[in-house]
């Protein structure tokens, strides 16, 4: 609607300009008078103009790399904003790093009304710093409703991370289990995966893959924080607060991410009355887990069977292990929206089983052609298990346990490296493993943005599309050049 607005100011100067051009020449009071009435309409239009562009301020950026535009996610954020919030942004002037972050925020002040922006120089005003408290350059102070958060930054994208975690109104925790060998939140080391001889393994035929004990999920951890959810350990054998009354109520979602060891009876008890009660489980199990019949049995009653054997898929997956199984179609869930590529690192086969007062979906399975193979020398498969089919990874189940007690929401990953420190910052990893999280806790969709990971620059490509490049390049564009050369030689041949 701005743009609109402009167009039809520049297009009544023009109508005046040209008005102006044709307006009657020499004597007589009424050409004077015509000529007085043109200066006062064209004065009258310009004021107009000035105000109307004062008020629908347009900003286009013809750079490039789009530098004075900030990130898409941060006017994802900024455009999603239902409540004033201020801005104030303390700068060094003699910093060009500050200088551009001080016109970003000032450009971020103008797509939405509800950001009210100021900067400051605390050399220039260091009694306005002293009275805000900040003792910092470059550092964007956000107030809303008497909250405040400080971050320093020359980063929109910092910033807007900021504006999430100010108006996160839910304060109540994401609680990961512990105490069965699980992955660790405090952990954010991560190793570069290589693979053996026998490609993907989670068995001792798998001892090619560099390993490291303390491997765990302390960069999704950290993204959580960034995003304003509180995080929380908790063990189901001492509760909380070491009284073992299972999970506490304030937990807004239970996360259980690669368990070694399997849970007691009394724990599966404590799970079976959390989901009862409402609660929000997302499970990630890995292939080489073996699920205890207690636990099978509750899963269930919550519509989920976990499946034996690791998927095989030879048409998509990532780079040329077959077991690293490639995900591009999801189904249409609030905890999948917008995902592009993720990939799995060795999964198991889920199944949706019918239960009264649930409904079970499958988020996202592998191609036709996938097939299983055991996960050991001990295991069996017998042939229907290895014939190809497509396999479910992913099973959403929401309800009622047995249709009585309160909703629940259930979440199942058939692996939990995907959301490992290795394998996190990936693709769409991220963004899938947040995605959940956030349906888990009752919120519409996932995040706007996910905090930024530091890694290495990569080009990551399934099977397929590994394939399709090498036609292309080593085999079309090649064979082209020759046949043009073949038609040029036969031409002048003849």
């Amino acid at each position: 609607m701005p743009i609109v607005i402009n167009v039809v100011v520049v297009l009544a100067l023009g109508v005046l300009f040209a008005a102006g051009l044709r307006a009657p020449q020499g004597q007589g009071h009424w050409r004077v008078a015509m000529r007085v009435f043109g200066v006062m309409a064209a004065l009258a239009v310009a004021v107009l103009a000035n105000v109307v562009a004062y008020r629908n301020d347009q900003h286009f950026d013809t750079t490039h790399e789009e530098a004075f535009t900030p990130a898409p996610e941060t006017l994802q954020v900024l455009r999603g904003l239902t409540q004033d919030v201020e801005l104030v942004y303390f700068y060094q002037a003699q910093n060009p790093a500050g200088r551009a972050a001080k016109q970003m925020v000032e450009i971020m002040g103008k797509v939405t009304p509800r950001l009210k922006v100021r900067t400051v120089d605390p050399d220039q005003q260091p009694a306005l710093a002293n009275q805000y408290g900040v003792r910092m350059y470059n550092a964007a102070l956000l107030m809303t409703e008497g909250r405040r958060i400080e971050v320093v930054t020359t980063e929109d994208r910092e910033m807007a991370l900021g504006l999430l975690r100010l108006l996160r109104s839910d304060k109540r925790p994401v609680c990961f289990l512990s105490g069965h060998g699980e992955y660790d939140i405090d952990n954010f080391e991560f190793h570069t995966h290589f693979e053996g001889s026998n490609a993907h393994a989670h068995d001792a035929g798998g001892l090619s893959v560099v390993k490291m004990e303390q491997h765990g999920i302390g960069r999704l951890r950290r993204a959580l924080d960034k995003l304003g959810y509180a995080v929380r350990k908790l063990s189901l054998a001492t509760g909380a607060s070491g009284n073992g009354q299972g999970v506490p109520a304030d937990c807004a979602a239970l996360v259980e991410a690669n368990p070694r060891t399997p849970f007691a009876p009394p724990e599966v008890a404590l799970l079976a009355r959390y989901l009862e009660g409402g609660g929000n489980l997302l499970l990630l199990l890995e292939p080489d887990y073996v699920v205890d019949a207690e636990l099978a049995a509750l899963l269930a009653r919550a519509g989920v069977r976990v499946g034996d054997g690791v998927v095989v898929d030879p048409t998509s997956h990532y780079f040329t292990d077959e077991q690293m199984v490639a995900v591009e179609k999801y189904a249409a869930h609030q905890a999948t929206l917008g995902l592009a590529l993720s990939f799995f690192p060795g999964a198991r086969p889920l199944q949706p089983l019918a239960a009264p007062g649930v409904k079970t979906s499958a988020l996202f399975a592998s191609s036709a052609q996938a097939t299983l193979v055991a996960r050991g020398d001990s295991d069996r498969l017998d042939a229907s298990a290895r014939a190809p089919t497509v396999r479910p990874l992913a099973l959403a189940s929401e309800g009622r346990l047995d249709g009585s007690g309160q909703a629940f929401r259930l979440a199942v990953v058939g692996d939990a490296d995907f959301a490992s420190n290795s394998f996190y910052p990936y693709l769409a990893n991220a963004d899938l493993v947040l995605g959940l999280t956030a349906w888990l806790r009752g919120e519409p969709r996932g995040p706007a943005m996910k905090p930024p990971v530091e890694v290495l620059p990569t080009v990551a490509m399934t099977n397929a599309q590994m394939q399709a490049i090498f036609l292309l390049c080593v085999l079309g564009l090649p064979g082209l050049c020759a046949l043009a050369g073949v038609g040029v030689w036969w031409r002048r041949r003849h």
